[in-house]
């Protein structure tokens, strides 16, 4: 294997409350259908955004009334914080470690605000050790599934890095609005999913075969990373903050976006990190919808259906954002990743995040 950072553990966790997509879009009719001019075309997106369901921190009933900054944040900090309590100790387990092994904790979240952050609240439940080191991100949104790896990966590669913890967990369904009679709302309805994602990583030992540092097993070594930043672009992704939340920014430009600008800046990522698209065996993306998988597959000629297990997570799990494309992963490593490999995610910047992983020899 090549020099790098060891992958020595990955879990997943979603909340306990499935939303079938078919009882969703019965539940949208009744609320927007009469209210928007339009909505039964709108109201199509609930069978080709290719969702069968969802889970969320509420069951569907609680997200039919109408819920403000207090209750939503109230709901984040609750549903976030045993999501994380729940994958942080399935990673921690699967790579043998306790809480106290953990050095450095990395924590990505888009979609909502805690102070303190979300990884001061779960020390007790985990067992951080007093002096673990603390990195909440904020505001990475879709891509910070990837970005969080290659920050983690960084972070570990440092003489003092030690072992890290990255914990990715997302509540989208808070974005849900009920005021909001807009194709973008309608969108976010039919899409989101709440989920998080824990991997556990340190820096390789140089020459290691099949083990990684302390004799752990190794998933895969993440080799290099990237990301490309869009000028002007701002108005393609994100959110807007209103007295009720978050509401969410679609714009209709990103699948013909992605289909433009994605190879090149895929190609620019890949040189960053040394290589270069053709000795990637496998390119793993985060799924953010039906059209923008397609868009993805024709902008890195990648062969209609071959990013079959990003359409798999999207089906059972709809979008979570910056956690989707660790759950595609997971897909991939219980498959077997090719030697060479990579993840690649876009999010509001508009920016393009990715990194490279070598399979286990």
């Amino acid at each position: 294997m090549t020099n790098g950072v060891d992958l020595i553990s990955l879990a997943t966790a979603v909340p306990q409350h499935a939303l079938v997509q078919a009882e969703v879009a019965d539940a949208a009719q009744a609320v927007f259908g009469r209210r928007m001019h339009g909505y039964d075309r709108l109201a199509r997106v609930f069978e080709s955004a290719g969702i069968e369901c969802r889970y969320g921190i509420r069951p569907k009933d609680w997200y039919l009334e109408e819920r403000g900054w207090h209750e939503r944040t109230a709901a984040y900090t609750a549903g976030a914080t045993d999501l994380l309590v729940t994958v942080a100790n399935r990673a921690l387990a699967k790579a043998g470690l306790a809480g106290a092994d953990v050095d450095t904790v990395v924590l990505v979240s888009s979609t909502g605000i805690a102070t303190p952050s979300l990884e001061a609240r779960i020390a007790p439940s985990v067992g951080f050790r007093p002096d673990v080191r603390r990195v909440p991100v904020f505001g990475l949104g879709c891509a910070g599934g990837v970005t969080g790896l290659a920050l983690a990966s960084r972070l570990a590669a440092v003489p003092a890095g030690g072992t890290v913890l990255l914990l990715v967990v997302e509540i989208c369904t808070l974005a849900f609005r009920l005021d909001q009679l807009t194709k973008a709302n309608i969108v976010a309805t039919a899409l989101f999913g709440d989920g998080a994602a824990a991997c556990v990583l340190r820096a390789g030992d140089k020459g290691a075969s099949g083990g990684g540092s302390g004799g752990h097993p190794v998933l895969a070594r993440v080799t290099g990373s990237g990301e490309h930043l869009w000028p002007n672009t701002l108005d393609i992704m994100g959110w807007r903050v209103d007295d009720q939340g978050f509401g969410v920014i679609f714009d209709r430009s990103i699948p013909p976006f992605v289909e433009e600008h994605a190879a090149a800046a895929v190609d620019a990522i890949f040189s960053q990190a040394g290589t270069d698209r053709g000795a990637v065996g496998r390119i793993l993306c985060h799924p953010g919808g039906a059209k923008v998988v397609e868009s993805i597959e024709h902008a890195l000629a990648l062969g209609a259906g071959s990013l079959d297990h990003e359409r798999t997570v999207l089906r059972d799990f709809g979008n979570m954002s910056a956690a989707t494309v660790l759950f595609v992963l997971e897909r991939a490593l219980q498959a077997g990743l090719p030697h060479r490999s990579a993840l690649f995610a876009l999010g509001p910047g508009f920016t393009a995040s990715g990194v490279t992983l070598a399979g286990p020899q």
